[in-house]
């Protein structure tokens, strides 16, 4: 009969279960999860001494140095005194040739610290967006060195008019400043400008959210960002002392605003270090949290 029929294709869609999706796993993603951790902490490391060296004993070095090219110097030239009392004497002698010195050995350092940041930006997007390809990571660097060697020509040609239009020693300070905040991410990222295009929009947009929304997403912005922060700030706090009636030489103009602006770079790029080292070490037991249970849900699938 035909009700009997439709009772039972009734009862077989009951008693036949129906079949459960598998869970979906979630897996975390950082952009930490691409970045090279070990040759940070090396390198910042590096960074952080040889800035020190730079703002305590090339200064120092400089009578000596300048003698061996001008032999006629070397008779005026005073020994060298490694005690307290004298590299304090050697560096607040002269203000001016202080800070210009800091911004040599600031420039080096900076242009190496910019390089390596770019060649792991780029290794970060490569890996990310799965790229085989191996002549495209050359010529994005031979683009940002292009790009670094018109930028090195503009900050010329505007270092000399500064030159000209203000003071030796404020001229110093800012060219210090320059280079220990806004060297870095310029080489990265690019300069910002007011271009239409879309490259120019999105490193105007990254430079907005950077430095005035302080939102850095990753280790590689934070390296930049912290640094930035620590060394405007060590700058302003530098300038307390000198509103101080003590009659010191150390607080003639620029001293402690430039010896504050590296002692708060380095501040930075410390505190840099170990928020991206707390982040790296959870997301790793993270990812090693998710490893069993994705196993186990995978055999009781089985």
């Amino acid at each position: 009969m035909p009700v009997s029929r439709d009772l039972r294709n009734r009862k077989t869609t009951k008693a036949t279960p129906a079949k459960s999706s598998p869970p979906v796993q979630t897996q975390a993603s950082s952009p930490d999860e691409f970045f090279p951790f070990a040759r940070y902490i090396s390198a910042t490391g590096v960074h952080a001494c040889l800035l020190a060296f730079t703002a305590l004993v090339l200064p120092r070095t400089s009578p000596s140095f300048v003698a061996h090219f001008a032999p006629s110097w070397h008779q005026n030239a005073e020994p060298a005194d490694f005690s307290l009392q004298g590299t304090l004497s050697l560096l607040t002698r002269s203000p001016v040739r202080t800070v210009l010195w800091t911004c040599v050995g600031a420039a080096v350092l900076q242009a190496w610290w910019a390089s390596c940041l770019q060649e792991w930006l780029l290794e970060s997007r490569m890996q990310k967006r799965g790229v085989t390809d191996a002549a495209e990571k050359p010529k994005q660097k031979l683009d940002k060195r292009a790009s670094g060697r018109r930028q090195l020509e503009t900050l010329k040609n505007a270092s000399l008019t500064t030159l000209v239009a203000h003071p030796v020693q404020t001229y110093s300070l800012a060219l210090l400043l320059a280079l220990l905040t806004a060297w870095t991410p310029a080489y990265v990222y690019g300069p910002p400008s007011l271009g239409t295009s879309t490259e120019a929009l999105v490193i105007r947009l990254t430079w907005i959210r950077l430095f005035a929304e302080l939102r850095p997403r990753g280790a590689i912005e934070r390296a930049i960002v912290y640094p930035a922060i620590g060394s405007l700030f060590g700058c302003w706090s530098g300038a307390i002392p000198i509103a101080l009636d003590w009659d010191r030489p150390w607080q003639a103009w620029p001293l402690t605003p430039a010896y504050g602006a590296i002692s708060g770079y380095i501040l930075g790029s410390l505190v840099a270090v170990s928020v991206s080292g707390i982040t790296h070490l959870a997301l790793a037991d993270l990812l090693s949290a998710q490893t069993p249970a994705k196993k186990e849900s995978k055999s009781r699938q089985r």
